[in-house]
């Protein structure tokens, strides 16, 4: 199977390479940047080995699987501007290297090449990823507004990421299982499966942020730091203590502005924190409930390929 997956990986690829193409020079450039700085493409291939699970020769399978990383490009060009985020991949991010108004647009642009790969199949498809657009939006809109009065910020976190995250892993593996053909009972473990992964993909990052190193990560440490507000789940657990370290750290994201030195302190705290090792069973927990949502598929490749993706969510942070 691996070397099946290796070649359909090259052809997804090129189909992606083939829909950002365009005879205007800026938006071709644009959106090639970070297909150019590379990647792990974990959402195409989720949507290739959920296809496993039914007919994965059906051309639209790659095409689907094209589509999902052109979501998820545009995806990453409108948080960087909403972040304003400078390094992205381990390159200058598209509004560092440009401006906003380009990664915008481009963002736009990835979007609409995505839904003319989808509008080719049938409808299902193109509905499904409409409806996802319409999580992450919201999922953005959960971020920057904070929890309700009287919610629980560690329900809306998940509330949150299940919008921004989860939404598109779920919709990755859903995609290629429904254009694959593959039984309904095949279809509802992938989509928990992906709930789980996703959730877990992003505490994993939220950590990795604070404690990662930034040739690997692709970005700046700290940046959430940045953003002033308490969005991740280690910066909430580790703000809601009385302790002297969280005392503290309360104090420097109250600051008005965040410089080099109090960023610093920050990550350093946070580095010995116990709320690090609470994010870390969080995480363990979500990676679990992924692997036990794909009991009820067949045994095989696909299904140990989904499993290593369970274990590799967790190391990454260690």
């Amino acid at each position: 199977m691996a070397v099946e997956l290796i070649s359909d990986m090259a052809a997804v690829d090129q189909i992606v390479q083939d829909a950002v193409k365009s005879d205007v020079r800026l938006l071709h450039d644009a959106c090639r940047h970070l297909m150019d700085a590379g990647g792990k493409r974990y959402r195409p291939m989720l949507t290739l080995l959920a296809a496993r699970f039914g007919d994965h020769r059906d051309p639209d399978v790659l095409r689907a699987a094209a589509a999902v990383e052109l979501v998820h490009l545009a995806a990453l060009y409108h948080d960087d501007v909403m972040d304003k985020a400078t390094l992205r991949r381990g390159v200058p991010s598209v509004n560092a290297k440009w401006n906003d108004a380009v990664a915008i647009l481009a963002g736009d642009y990835l979007f609409s090449q995505a839904f003319l790969l989808l509008a080719a199949m049938h409808s299902q498809p193109a509905r499904m990823e409409v409806q996802t657009f319409s999580l992450l939006v919201a999922g953005q809109f959960r971020e920057m507004s904070g929890p309700e009065p009287g919610t629980d910020p560690v329900d809306h976190y998940v509330a949150m990421v299940s919008d921004k995250t989860a939404s598109l892993m779920r919709s990755c593996l859903r995609l290629g299982a429904l254009v694959a053909r593959a039984d309904q009972e095949a279809v509802h473990a992938l989509e928990a499966f992906g709930q789980n992964l996703g959730v877990a993909f992003q505490v994993s990052d939220d950590l990795l942020d604070l404690v990662g190193k930034e040739e690997e990560f692709g970005k700046h440490l700290g940046g959430d730091l940045i953003k002033k507000s308490v969005t991740t789940l280690p910066l909430l657990y580790a703000t809601r203590g009385n302790d002297p370290a969280s005392v503290r750290l309360r104090e420097l994201l109250e600051t008005e502005e965040l410089e080099a030195e109090a960023r610093a302190e920050a990550l350093s705290l946070l580095s010995a924190h116990p709320a690090l090792d609470k994010t870390r069973e969080v995480l363990r927990s979500y990676a679990d409930r992924a692997s036990t949502a794909l009991d009820p598929l067949p045994d095989g490749p696909a299904k140990d390929g989904l499993r290593a993706m369970c274990t590799a969510v967790v190391e990454r942070t260690r």
